[in-house]
């Protein structure tokens, strides 16, 4: 791999145009670098497995140079996937490292590197394959099933002569009983623009909004409302907040925006948004938007409204928020900003807000975008955001979610006439529990127990309907049982691998502990070694607060005797929280699998990441 002299002197590649630098967030432009050949000295380390001997060879063993087309078979399996991940998040690292010394001829440079790499291609293909929709083809009705498949699947990862083919278009219902319209590429398709992720999301995090949450790794919707609580908790805090709404905010996004602001290959892109798509045989041309569907899409509908909470910093500075207290906070392209009046918010931040997307093919909605008072509530993320006449600011499921959730459940009980008990009840615990994990970070206890008796009445009339011929205590005795205070268990049986009957119960909402939610650092980026020991301590936080992660954590603490493995002095549950430590650092590439942790003093973990050079 070049050395960051060699690189800084010259750039890499062919023409690409990426930006010198963004002009959406602010940033001063500088002269366009014109991109060179690759030195022929240079040459690609990154091997993928390791070698063998004769003549079938693992070619990823081979020096290539970077972007070459292997001339040997590669061997799927034989891949050594911690040497990719490593190859792979030491680029990413390096590419952060550029874009905050503000070396763009160099982001460009490591952009190429990653980007030609076969540890590059052997990643963006593993997504692929592994990704939910993979068994989904594209126009070309092809899927890579096979490891023979994945083999092949490297030498169409080409820069050149690469043209996208058009989108297959499905539709998928909203909540409101409209459609969306999904864009599935197809199976190269997806693997170039994973592929090209690696090394646009990089920059992407490193340029985005502090409180941007929304398709962020390490961030996710609870980030969002914790950040709604803490600025309208506070007693002197904004009173009044603009419920913002985007009017089809993928398919609506300037092409010309998009290709004079994203930082990578200028052509690539332009084939991605301009490929079209195909709906009942006949093709269609698009001209805006970007398709949902395909895997750089959320990150470029990132990239498109990143800058807003810088601009709002800069009309409504600082040292001005008493007097206008104008905050953002974004999930994906729902939004809400905080004002101090209804003036303030409808005739300085609207307007404002209105030019911002308009230079983006964007607009708000007229129809959906308001301005509430805090006092009134208002729904943000199947949430409901209010004070309360005691001066208390709580989130609650919302009215609208709840009502969503019991039309599913209602859905599912009504479909179950052929089932038995014991498959219903696997069913409904998927449903209730990922919906309820959603809501522990709120004020959400007695909507739970709500739920619980609402999930209780149709079931009760599941089982009338059922037996309808039997007595309420011949149902009560076949379908419920007791359980210490516990009454009115609904239960069944499920047949595991062996053929052994497992008796299984109905999950209840209520009984799932309320646990307030810690907000991630605006700042931390999971590619910057530099937030390394923060991220590991909140990945203890997380695994803490599910029973599949404190088994993880007592696993350790057995198999390491109970001692840190640094100092080896005994880990005491006074000393608690404990800290989890990645052997191999998850910034370069290290996974979190129970054989790269361990759990250490928290000054012991502290020693490790500042003690010693990295």
């Amino acid at each position: 791999m070049p050395s960051g002299n060699r690189t800084d002197r010259r750039c890499v590649g062919p023409t690409h145009n990426i930006p010198s630098t963004p002009k959406a967030n602010g940033l001063s432009d500088s002269p366009s670098v014109q991109a060179g050949r690759l030195p022929s000295s240079v040459l690609s380390r990154e091997n993928l497995g390791q070698p063998t001997q004769g003549s079938d060879a693992d070619m990823t063993a081979v020096a290539t140079p970077a972007g070459a087309v292997p001339n040997t078979t590669i061997h799927w399996h034989s891949i050594d996937w911690k040497r990719v991940h490593g190859t792979v998040r030491r680029l990413q690292v390096r590419i952060v490292k550029a874009v905050r010394e503000g070396k763009w001829h160099k982001v460009k440079a490591l952009v190429y590197l990653l980007t030609h790499s076969l540890a590059g291609r052997a990643l963006a293909i593993l997504r692929v394959v592994n990704n939910a929709g993979a068994k989904t083809p594209g126009v070309d009705n092809v899927c890579w099933r096979s490891a023979e498949d994945c083999a092949t699947a490297f030498t169409l990862l080409r820069r050149r002569g690469y043209r996208p083919q058009p989108l297959r278009r499905v539709y998928i219902p909203k909540s409101n009983g409209q459609k969306r319209p999904l864009g599935i590429p197809t199976m190269t398709d997806r693997a170039m623009q994973a592929l090209y992720l690696l090394g646009l999301d990089p920059i992407a995090e490193t340029l985005a909004d502090g409180h941007s949450y929304g398709f962020r790794l390490e961030r996710c919707c609870a980030d969002a409302i914790e950040q709604c609580h803490l600025m309208l908790a506070n007693p002197r805090g904004p009173r009044w907040i603009l419920e913002g709404d985007i009017k089809s905010c993928f398919d609506r996004i300037s092409h010309p925006w998009l290709l004079e602001n994203i930082p990578m290959d200028e052509g690539i892109l332009r084939d991605w948004l301009q490929a079209g798509f195909l709906e009942e045989g006949v093709r269609f041309d698009t001209t805006e938007g970007t398709p949902q569907g395909g895997i750089i899409s959320p990150v470029l509908a990132n990239r498109t409204l990143d800058g807003l909470q810088a601009l709002l910093a800069e009309h409504f500075p600082r040292r001005h928020s008493r007097t206008s207290k104008v905050h953002l906070v974004r999930y994906a392209d729902d939004f809400i900003i905080t004002g101090t009046s209804r003036e303030l918010l409808q005739q300085q931040v609207m307007p404002l807000v209105a030019h911002f997307l308009k230079e983006r093919g964007l607009e708000l909605s007229h129809e959906k975008t308001r301005i509430t008072h805090i006092d009134d509530g208002f729904d943000f993320l199947g949430q409901t955001v209010r004070r309360y006449p005691c001066g208390k600011v709580l989130e609650k499921p919302s009215r609208k979610n709840v009502r969503t959730f019991l039309g599913k459940i209602k859905e599912t009980i009504r479909n179950a006439g052929s089932w038995t008990t014991g498959e219903l009840i696997r069913r409904l615990n998927q449903q209730i529990k990922g919906w309820v994990m959603y809501h522990r970070h709120v004020a959400s206890k007695r909507t739970f127990s709500q739920v619980d008796c609402r999930i209780f009445q149709m079931l009760k009339r599941w089982c009338r309907r059922r037996h309808q011929n039997k007595s309420w205590t011949w149902i009560k005795a076949k379908y419920f049982r007791t359980s210490g205070h516990r009454h009115w268990i609904f239960t069944g049986t499920l047949t595991d691998k062996h053929g052994k009957s497992v008796p299984i119960a109905l999950m209840s909402a209520v009984r799932v502990a309320i646990r307030r939610f810690v907000k991630i650092r605006s700042a931390a980026s999971p590619y910057d070694p530099e937030w390394e020991p923060y991220l590991e301590e909140r990945l203890y936080w997380q695994l803490e607060g599910t029973l599949t992660g404190r088994g993880r954590i007592e696993y350790l603490w057995k198999a390491q005797d109970g001692r840190c493995v640094h100092c080896g002095q005994p880990l005491r549950t006074s000393e608690r929280p404990w800290h989890l430590h990645h052997r191999h650092w998850r910034s370069h590439g290290g996974p979190d699998t129970i054989d790269n942790l361990e759990l250490l003093h928290g000054h012991c973990h502290r020693h490790i990441h500042y003690g010693k050079p990295r």
